[in-house]
């Protein structure tokens, strides 16, 4: 899987983790706990099996125009995972701004191989990771954890694309 990710400014970063972070201390196997050293809070505008020829020099383009790109944190989303499971994500608010940016992301991929469709136009919740796959039990402690999860503005101002395959990434747009 390929994908297209916008990456948070330090600050935000380290607010992200620190809700990570704040999750793992509450026995919560959060986004804290993942072993890949290329981890690190993102927003997911694409996946996709294989990305057509010339996308990536197209997403280049795309993102070194589109980005800093400021957006708004708010509420917390569950996601189904594998069999009762489920994954905690932060909501971000879909402005105007990022909902074009993803719609120019997915013309720059158009004729890629088997879109991930939880990523498509008029299917994709945009949100920042903060859970791996939990219990229905670890989930109700996660939100204890969080209590009332307050709203969080922040920038993402790099971009990248990670190859589940190979494990590396690619700077896009001018995160190079």
């Amino acid at each position: 899987m390929q994908t297209v990710e916008l990456l948070c400014d330090p600050p935000f970063d380290r607010a992200v983790r620190t809700v990570w972070q704040r999750l793992a201390d509450g026995g919560v196997d959060s986004l804290a706990h993942n072993p890949h050293p290329g981890h690190r809070p993102h927003l997911t505008l694409a996946a996709c099996a294989r990305m057509p020829a010339g996308a990536p020099e197209r997403l280049d383009e795309l993102l070194a125009g589109a980005l800093p790109l400021t957006v708004r944190l708010t509420g917390l989303l569950s996601f189904a995972a594998r069999s009762r499971r489920r994954v905690l994500s932060w909501s971000i608010v879909p402005t105007v701004e990022l909902v074009r940016l993803h719609q120019r992301a997915w013309e720059a991929l158009d004729g890629a191989e088997e879109p991930d469709r939880h990523y498509v136009p008029g299917r994709w919740s945009p949100h920042l990771g903060l859970t791996r796959r939990l219990t229905p039990d670890d989930l109700t402690r996660a939100h204890t954890v969080l209590g009332r999860h307050p709203d969080l503005t922040g920038t993402f101002t790099a971009a990248r694309s990670f190859d589940s395959e190979t494990g590396q990434t690619r700077p896009l747009g001018d995160s190079g």
